[in-house]
């Protein structure tokens, strides 16, 4: 079965970076990934994806300050965020993509950014 244990979260003050980790298991890597972010209050939205050829996109809201990448011999997928905003806060979710096919969340990591 699927799981993946998402970690790396915590609080920053804005223009700050944190690196998000999500260790995945029961799927062979490389395997298509995203990271969803839901702010409180809000519907989880996908901000970041990896495909095969290690082929990557964002959404605008996180382009040119978030990099996704993942290390295929430790299962693991990264998220760098950098240049943090407060808008940023609120929980990063890792899961398997296509989402409609596995419909799997983890516990997700917490971010606070401060202003």
């Amino acid at each position: 079965q699927v799981h993946v244990v998402e970690s790396g979260g915590g609080l920053v003050q804005a223009g700050g970076s944190l690196r998000l980790s999500c260790a995945a298991s029961g799927v062979i890597f490389p395997h298509d990934m995203g990271w969803y972010h839901q702010f409180p209050g809000k519907q989880r939205a996908l901000i970041a994806s990896i495909a095969g050829g290690d082929r990557t996109t964002y959404a605008r809201s996180v382009e040119g300050r978030f990099t996704i990448s993942r290390d295929n011999a430790k299962n693991t997928v990264y998220l760098q965020m950098d240049s943090l905003k407060p808008e940023d806060t609120g929980v990063y979710y890792c899961t398997f993509l296509p989402v409609y096919d596995y419909n799997y969340w983890g516990q997700g990591t917490q971010v606070t950014v401060s202003s």
